[in-house]
């Protein structure tokens, strides 16, 4: 059987969306029971909710089941060390963990069975094979590897055939010397960090284009992949094609990710099930409709997640992609529930004003947002930094990006144009958001 063959299923990746639900419905029910028979967590929570894995006739019947939320994870395991009372499989059964970074609490942790891990690579490989990874490309794998469950997604590019280089998070002189020495064609790495990789290599003289070989730039952890402004940045600079992808250590590495179309992320159907719920009513939102990303695993065994609430804002579509496949695509990750700002009774997410930022050729494409308490109301400024040669006026980029914001937005802001290079750079992921409000913490 051919490499094409092993990372291209015709008959799953195209099948319809009636034939999709049957299989989703047969995995749940499956992962439901074994939740509920293995995990002494799952079977109380079940019980105490009056739900039971034979009640499941439907997909929408999993809205009768209980959320889990990172509280409780970290709850269940300082009860139950090391994992907590959600695994479902003895511990002799774990082969690996991944953790959260702990940035929001205690850092989770996330066991795989040798199973859990192999299957989940296997859809790394048929992820990569989607964005246009070949057994001929050099892979450059620049994510951390420390306990970071981006890290073992290079094995995916092994897998497939790809020479892989365990770069990790090197210092960015390093990186640009081994992209260089072994002129890789492919990297992954966050938004912000291929932005400031890239200025980094300009700043000391490379060409980026004529001395590298990277065509095309894989990125997470971040919503920049999904915005098409910050895309075109980076690809300009780059002179490469960005794709987008999502994962997150509670589930496994790329739940989804952009194919050679890059018209949103395919999602790992046949892995986890998908709800966008209203912040309101928790009912599911309209295709195209912002909603939280709440997720279901359908088959890892080692620690069953059921209706995870993720704090992400996303939105989909069922129409299919160009590219044959018909797993629904999530359209963006438009911010986090943690990182919304409510101003004058408007919602607004960094992702909102980096569109807008990295649109600007003007502007460097680097932003930030202040918000301050200032006679009992909300204030939000916006910095952003004038472009190197910029021959105009700053109340011209001022006037022009308030303008832009409240158009797009709704929303009135202060707007602060700062000299380049004044904000700082990123080197992973970044923080945006400056909260200065007495009390908020951020």
């Amino acid at each position: 059987m051919t490499a094409e063959r092993d990372y291209w299923d015709e008959a799953l990746e195209t099948q319809s969306r009636a034939e999709w639900d049957r299989l989703k419905l047969g995995l749940l029910q499956r992962h439901l029971r074994h939740a509920y028979d293995n995990s002494p967590y799952y079977r109380a929570s079940f019980d105490t909710a009056g739900v039971h894995p034979d009640q499941v006739k439907s997909l929408d019947d999993i809205r009768r089941f209980p959320f889990i939320t990172k509280h409780v994870l970290r709850e269940r395991q300082l009860a139950v060390p090391p994992f907590g009372d959600l695994v479902a499989v003895p511990e002799r059964d774990i082969v690996y963990i991944s953790a959260s970074s702990g940035s929001t609490g205690v850092p989770t942790a996330s066991p795989f069975t040798a199973r859990d891990f192999d299957e989940w690579i296997d859809y790394e490989s048929r992820q990569f094979w989607s964005s246009g990874m070949r057994p001929l490309d050099r892979y450059c794998h620049s994510l951390n590897f420390s306990l970071f469950i981006g890290g073992p997604c290079v094995l995916g590019a092994q897998k497939l055939g790809a020479l892989s280089i365990h770069a990790g998070t090197v210092p960015s002189e390093r990186l640009l010397q081994i992209l260089r020495q072994f002129q890789a064609t492919i990297i992954w790495t966050t938004p912000s960090y291929a932005w400031y990789l890239g200025e980094t290599a300009v700043r000391d003289g490379i060409d980026l284009q004529r001395e590298l070989a990277v065509r095309r730039i894989f990125v997470a952890g971040e919503p920049g992949g999904s915005i098409p402004e910050t895309r075109s940045r980076i690809e300009a600079l780059w002179g490469a094609r960005v794709y987008d992808y999502y994962g997150l250590s509670d589930i496994f590495g790329s739940c989804a990710g952009m194919c050679e179309a890059r018209n949103g992320l395919h999602w790992a159907e046949d892995h986890i099930l998908v709800e966008a719920l209203d912040q309101d009513t928790q009912l599911p939102v309209k295709p195209g409709d912002r909603g939280e990303l709440v997720l279901t695993t359908l088959k890892k065994s080692a620690r069953p997640m059921i209706r995870f609430r993720t704090g992400d804002i996303v939105s989909f579509t069922e129409e299919p992609c160009s590219c044959g496949r018909t797993s629904i695509r999530m359209e963006g990750v438009h911010g986090r529930l943690d990182d919304m700002l409510i101003i004058k009774g408007v919602n607004i997410f960094p992702s909102d004003v980096e569109a807008i930022a990295r649109k600007d050729n003007n502007l460097t494409g680097e932003y930030r947002l202040v918000v301050e308490r200032i006679d009992h109301l909300d204030v939000l400024t916006v910095e952003v930094e004038r472009a190197h040669g910029y021959n105009g006026t700053d109340e011209d980029l001022t006037h022009s990006f308030a303008r832009q914001l409240k158009s797009v937005t709704g929303v009135t802001a202060r707007v602060t144009v700062l000299p380049d290079n004044t904000l700082p750079r990123a080197t992973h992921k970044a923080k945006r958001v400056d909260d200065r409000r007495a009390g908020v913490w951020s």
